[in-house]
């Protein structure tokens, strides 16, 4: 064992324990810790997970699905190293490893289910070569940060040429994901939802992948589930949506949802259609893994959403439901479930641009925030360090809004006043922050 892979492993630990003393996440500055004092650990701790490692990537429902799926694993008895709370580039990954080493410098898991960043990908599949990637959608995220959809692709498909061995688990319904997995020489398959399940008033969302990418030509859709997630074809080249290899039947988003695959039927207390494919995914890649499903609901029902992805917190007597919302695609969505719960409700809505979250908030502007006009919301609050963004573009959709840049005065406040049910919807670097501070008030109880 080398000293300096122990200094490693050892110096991770004490970085962890000291932010949880100072009530910081530090989960990134671990991994890039061990990896400045040791750079092979993290390839070398790979290499110690007995069976498989699985990767999920893709613009939205990442760590839901890589969570799920490690409960699923570890509902069948197995040890397996994630990165539950989202931490997805390369030192997050490490991080991922080396805290789940023991003070011998070696790994015990069985499994690893790890979020990638798609950006990282190339970054991190140098240290280890993922058995399985399931790859989740492609919208339009942080231009200012990754730039168009075309380079997200470009370094999605370098990072899939470097795992030649690697199964791919694509979205069907997504265009962009299921043109790379099928030009990528890597094994693949596929999940998706073949029936029409809502029908569509307008066409108001943004479509990112109108364009076949074979050839250029416009596609034609025969019915769209969300943005551009439908099914397709090419009038010119010929380039379809493929046949999932799990696909979705008899969707229903009545008291949570619940659908068919093949034999099997899924139930689940979730809100939200697109927590379909977050399970869907996770069913497809368990499958293609062959794990054991008999308890595939019993996990579900027992799964607690964490870190921000339906996470829901009772405060002296008010439910409230934290959720990430980081691009149109993303708010979109939020939006489509808060509309399904029809009772009263208190809206706060966080914003800010620092550089995790992308300095151009222009992306405001595609998401469909005048449907909240028909949310029964008693009030919208505006946070953040774009509160003031954030409230003229609900202005534009005549739509009031309080301005109270501090969440957490204006949680407190909603607590003491509000209708005991509030949403509270935030951006990427809000989350860890605002999770604490729910945490906080729920323990005060």
């Amino acid at each position: 064992m080398k000293i300096r892979r122990l200094l490693a492993v050892w110096s991770a630990h004490c970085i962890k324990f000291a932010c949880q003393l100072t009530g910081k996440q530090g989960a990134t500055l671990a991994g890039k810790a061990a990896l400045t004092i040791y750079s092979p650990i993290l390839g070398e701790l790979a290499k110690e997970v007995k069976e498989d490692i699985f990767v999920v990537c893709g613009t939205n429902g990442k760590t839901t699905t890589n969570n799920l799926l490690a409960s699923v694993l570890e509902g069948n008895h197995k040890k397996v190293v994630c990165n539950r709370t989202g931490s997805n580039m390369l030192n997050g990954v490490a991080s991922a490893f080396v805290l789940n080493a023991g003070f011998s410098g070696h790994l015990k898991a069985d499994y690893a289910c790890i979020e990638v960043d798609e950006a990282s990908t190339v970054k991190v599949f140098p240290h280890f070569q993922p058995d399985y990637m399931i790859l989740t959608n492609l919208f339009r995220d942080q231009l200012d940060r990754y730039g168009e959809i075309d380079t997200t692709m470009e370094l999605l498909a370098k990072a899939m040429g470097m795992a030649p061995h690697m199964k791919i688990l694509a979205n069907a319904d997504d265009s962009l994901s299921a043109f790379l997995a099928l030009e990528q020489e890597n094994p693949h398959a596929f999940y998706g939802i073949s029936q029409q399940v809502i029908q569509e008033k307008e066409a108001r969302e943004v479509r990112e992948g109108q364009f076949c990418k074979r050839c250029g030509e416009k596609m034609t859709y025969h019915f769209y589930h969300y943005s551009q997630l439908g099914d397709y074809e090419c009038p010119n080249c010929g380039f379809k949506r493929p046949t999932p290899d799990y696909d979705a039947s008899h969707v229903s988003l009545t008291d949570g949802l619940s659908f068919q695959v093949g034999e099997d039927t899924i139930k689940a207390n979730y809100r939200g259609f697109y927590n379909v494919y977050n399970i869907l995914a996770v069913y497809g890649a368990a499958s293609m893994a062959k794990i054991p499903l008999s308890q595939f609901n019993r996990i579900l029902g027992n799964y607690t959403p964490q870190f921000g992805r339906n996470e829901l917190f009772e405060i002296n007597g008010t439910k409230v439901l934290l959720n990430l919302a980081k691009n149109p695609a993303g708010f979109n969505q939020n939006i489509s479930a808060v509309m399904t719960d029809h009772t009263p409700k208190d809206i706060i809505i966080l914003i800010n641009d620092n550089s995790q979250d992308g300095i151009d908030v222009s992306w405001l502007w595609d998401v469909d925030f005048d449907r909240l006009q028909d949310a029964n919301a008693a009030s919208i609050t505006v946070c953040g360090k774009r509160c003031r963004d954030m409230q003229l573009r609900l202005k534009y959709v005549d739509i009031s809004s309080d301005l109270e840049p501090d969440i957490e005065n204006a949680i407190t406040s909603k607590l003491k006043n509000g209708t005991k049910n509030l949403y509270v919807l935030v951006n990427y670097t809000g989350l860890y922050s605002t999770h604490n501070i729910l945490k906080k008030l729920e323990g005060k109880k």
